[in-house]
């Protein structure tokens, strides 16, 4: 797939973005690929799916009311970039943090910025539960992201601790969300939070049962978390 075909693709999404973004993911999708030969990335194999699973859905939040302009982002557990890095490449104004346990990731989410020439993006790495102690990154972020890491509760411990009183969390969902609600919500209150209202974030062309769940920080998260490597899946919060 082609820059032409990611440009036509974005417009049917109605995607706000700049005019570089389609040869910028252009360069992801070709790398995307090399490197997945190597090291496990992602399941995704085919361009279209690629280009529809991972690059427009992780785009999707443009169109909410929730990416405010000029703001700084964190993407814990960012693995191949999904939604951290193609959001950082069609919004050069918010500055993400890329955060994740595995080297090997990192070092290609950074060859993908050289390639592309993205400068608003960097990595650190750290385990979510490790980073959400760091002074330097705890509760910093406007916003914090994460695309198919966790149950909803886990997810919670996992992103709370980065952002910042009035800033929000913001989790990728599918149906199973509806099984995660109650569970979330408790684990929410305990971190500091208040669940807002899932929006819709369907892909053209495709009938997933997407949505991205909002949970708003209206209080600081107790020293106490995030706890200890492990125990957020372990013994997840709000069960």
């Amino acid at each position: 797939m082609n820059r032409e075909d990611i440009r036509i693709r974005l417009e049917q999404n109605e995607i706000p973005a700049p005019i570089e973004l389609p040869e910028r993911l252009e360069i992801y999708l070709a790398l995307l690929k090399e490197w997945n030969s190597r090291m496990d990335l992602t399941a995704s194999v085919e361009d279209g799916e690629i280009v529809d699973r991972h690059l427009m859905d992780s785009l999707t939040v443009l169109k909410t009311d929730y990416a405010a302009e000029k703001t700084c982002w964190i993407d814990v557990g960012t693995g191949a970039g999904f939604p951290g890095l193609v959001i950082a490449m069609a919004r050069p104004d918010i500055d993400m943090t890329l955060l994740d346990a595995q080297q090997k990731r990192l070092n290609f989410l950074q060859a993908v910025m050289d390639a592309a020439g993205i400068t608003n993006a960097h990595t650190v790495h750290a385990r979510a539960e490790e980073g959400g102690r760091k002074k330097e990154l705890r509760e910093q972020f406007d916003c914090a992201v994460a695309r198919a890491v966790a149950p909803l509760n886990v997810l919670s411990e996992y992103l709370l601790p980065y952002v910042k009183i009035g800033g929000c969390a913001l989790c990728w969902k599918g149906p199973a969300l509806r099984d995660e609600l109650e569970a979330g919500r408790r684990a929410a209150h305990l971190l500091g939070g208040r669940l807002e209202m899932p929006v819709s974030c369907p892909v053209y062309g495709q009938n997933w049962d997407h949505m991205i769940l909002p949970i708003r920080k209206t209080e600081k998260t107790a020293a106490a978390y995030p706890r200890k490597p492990g125990m957020p899946k372990a013994k997840p919060l709000g069960v």
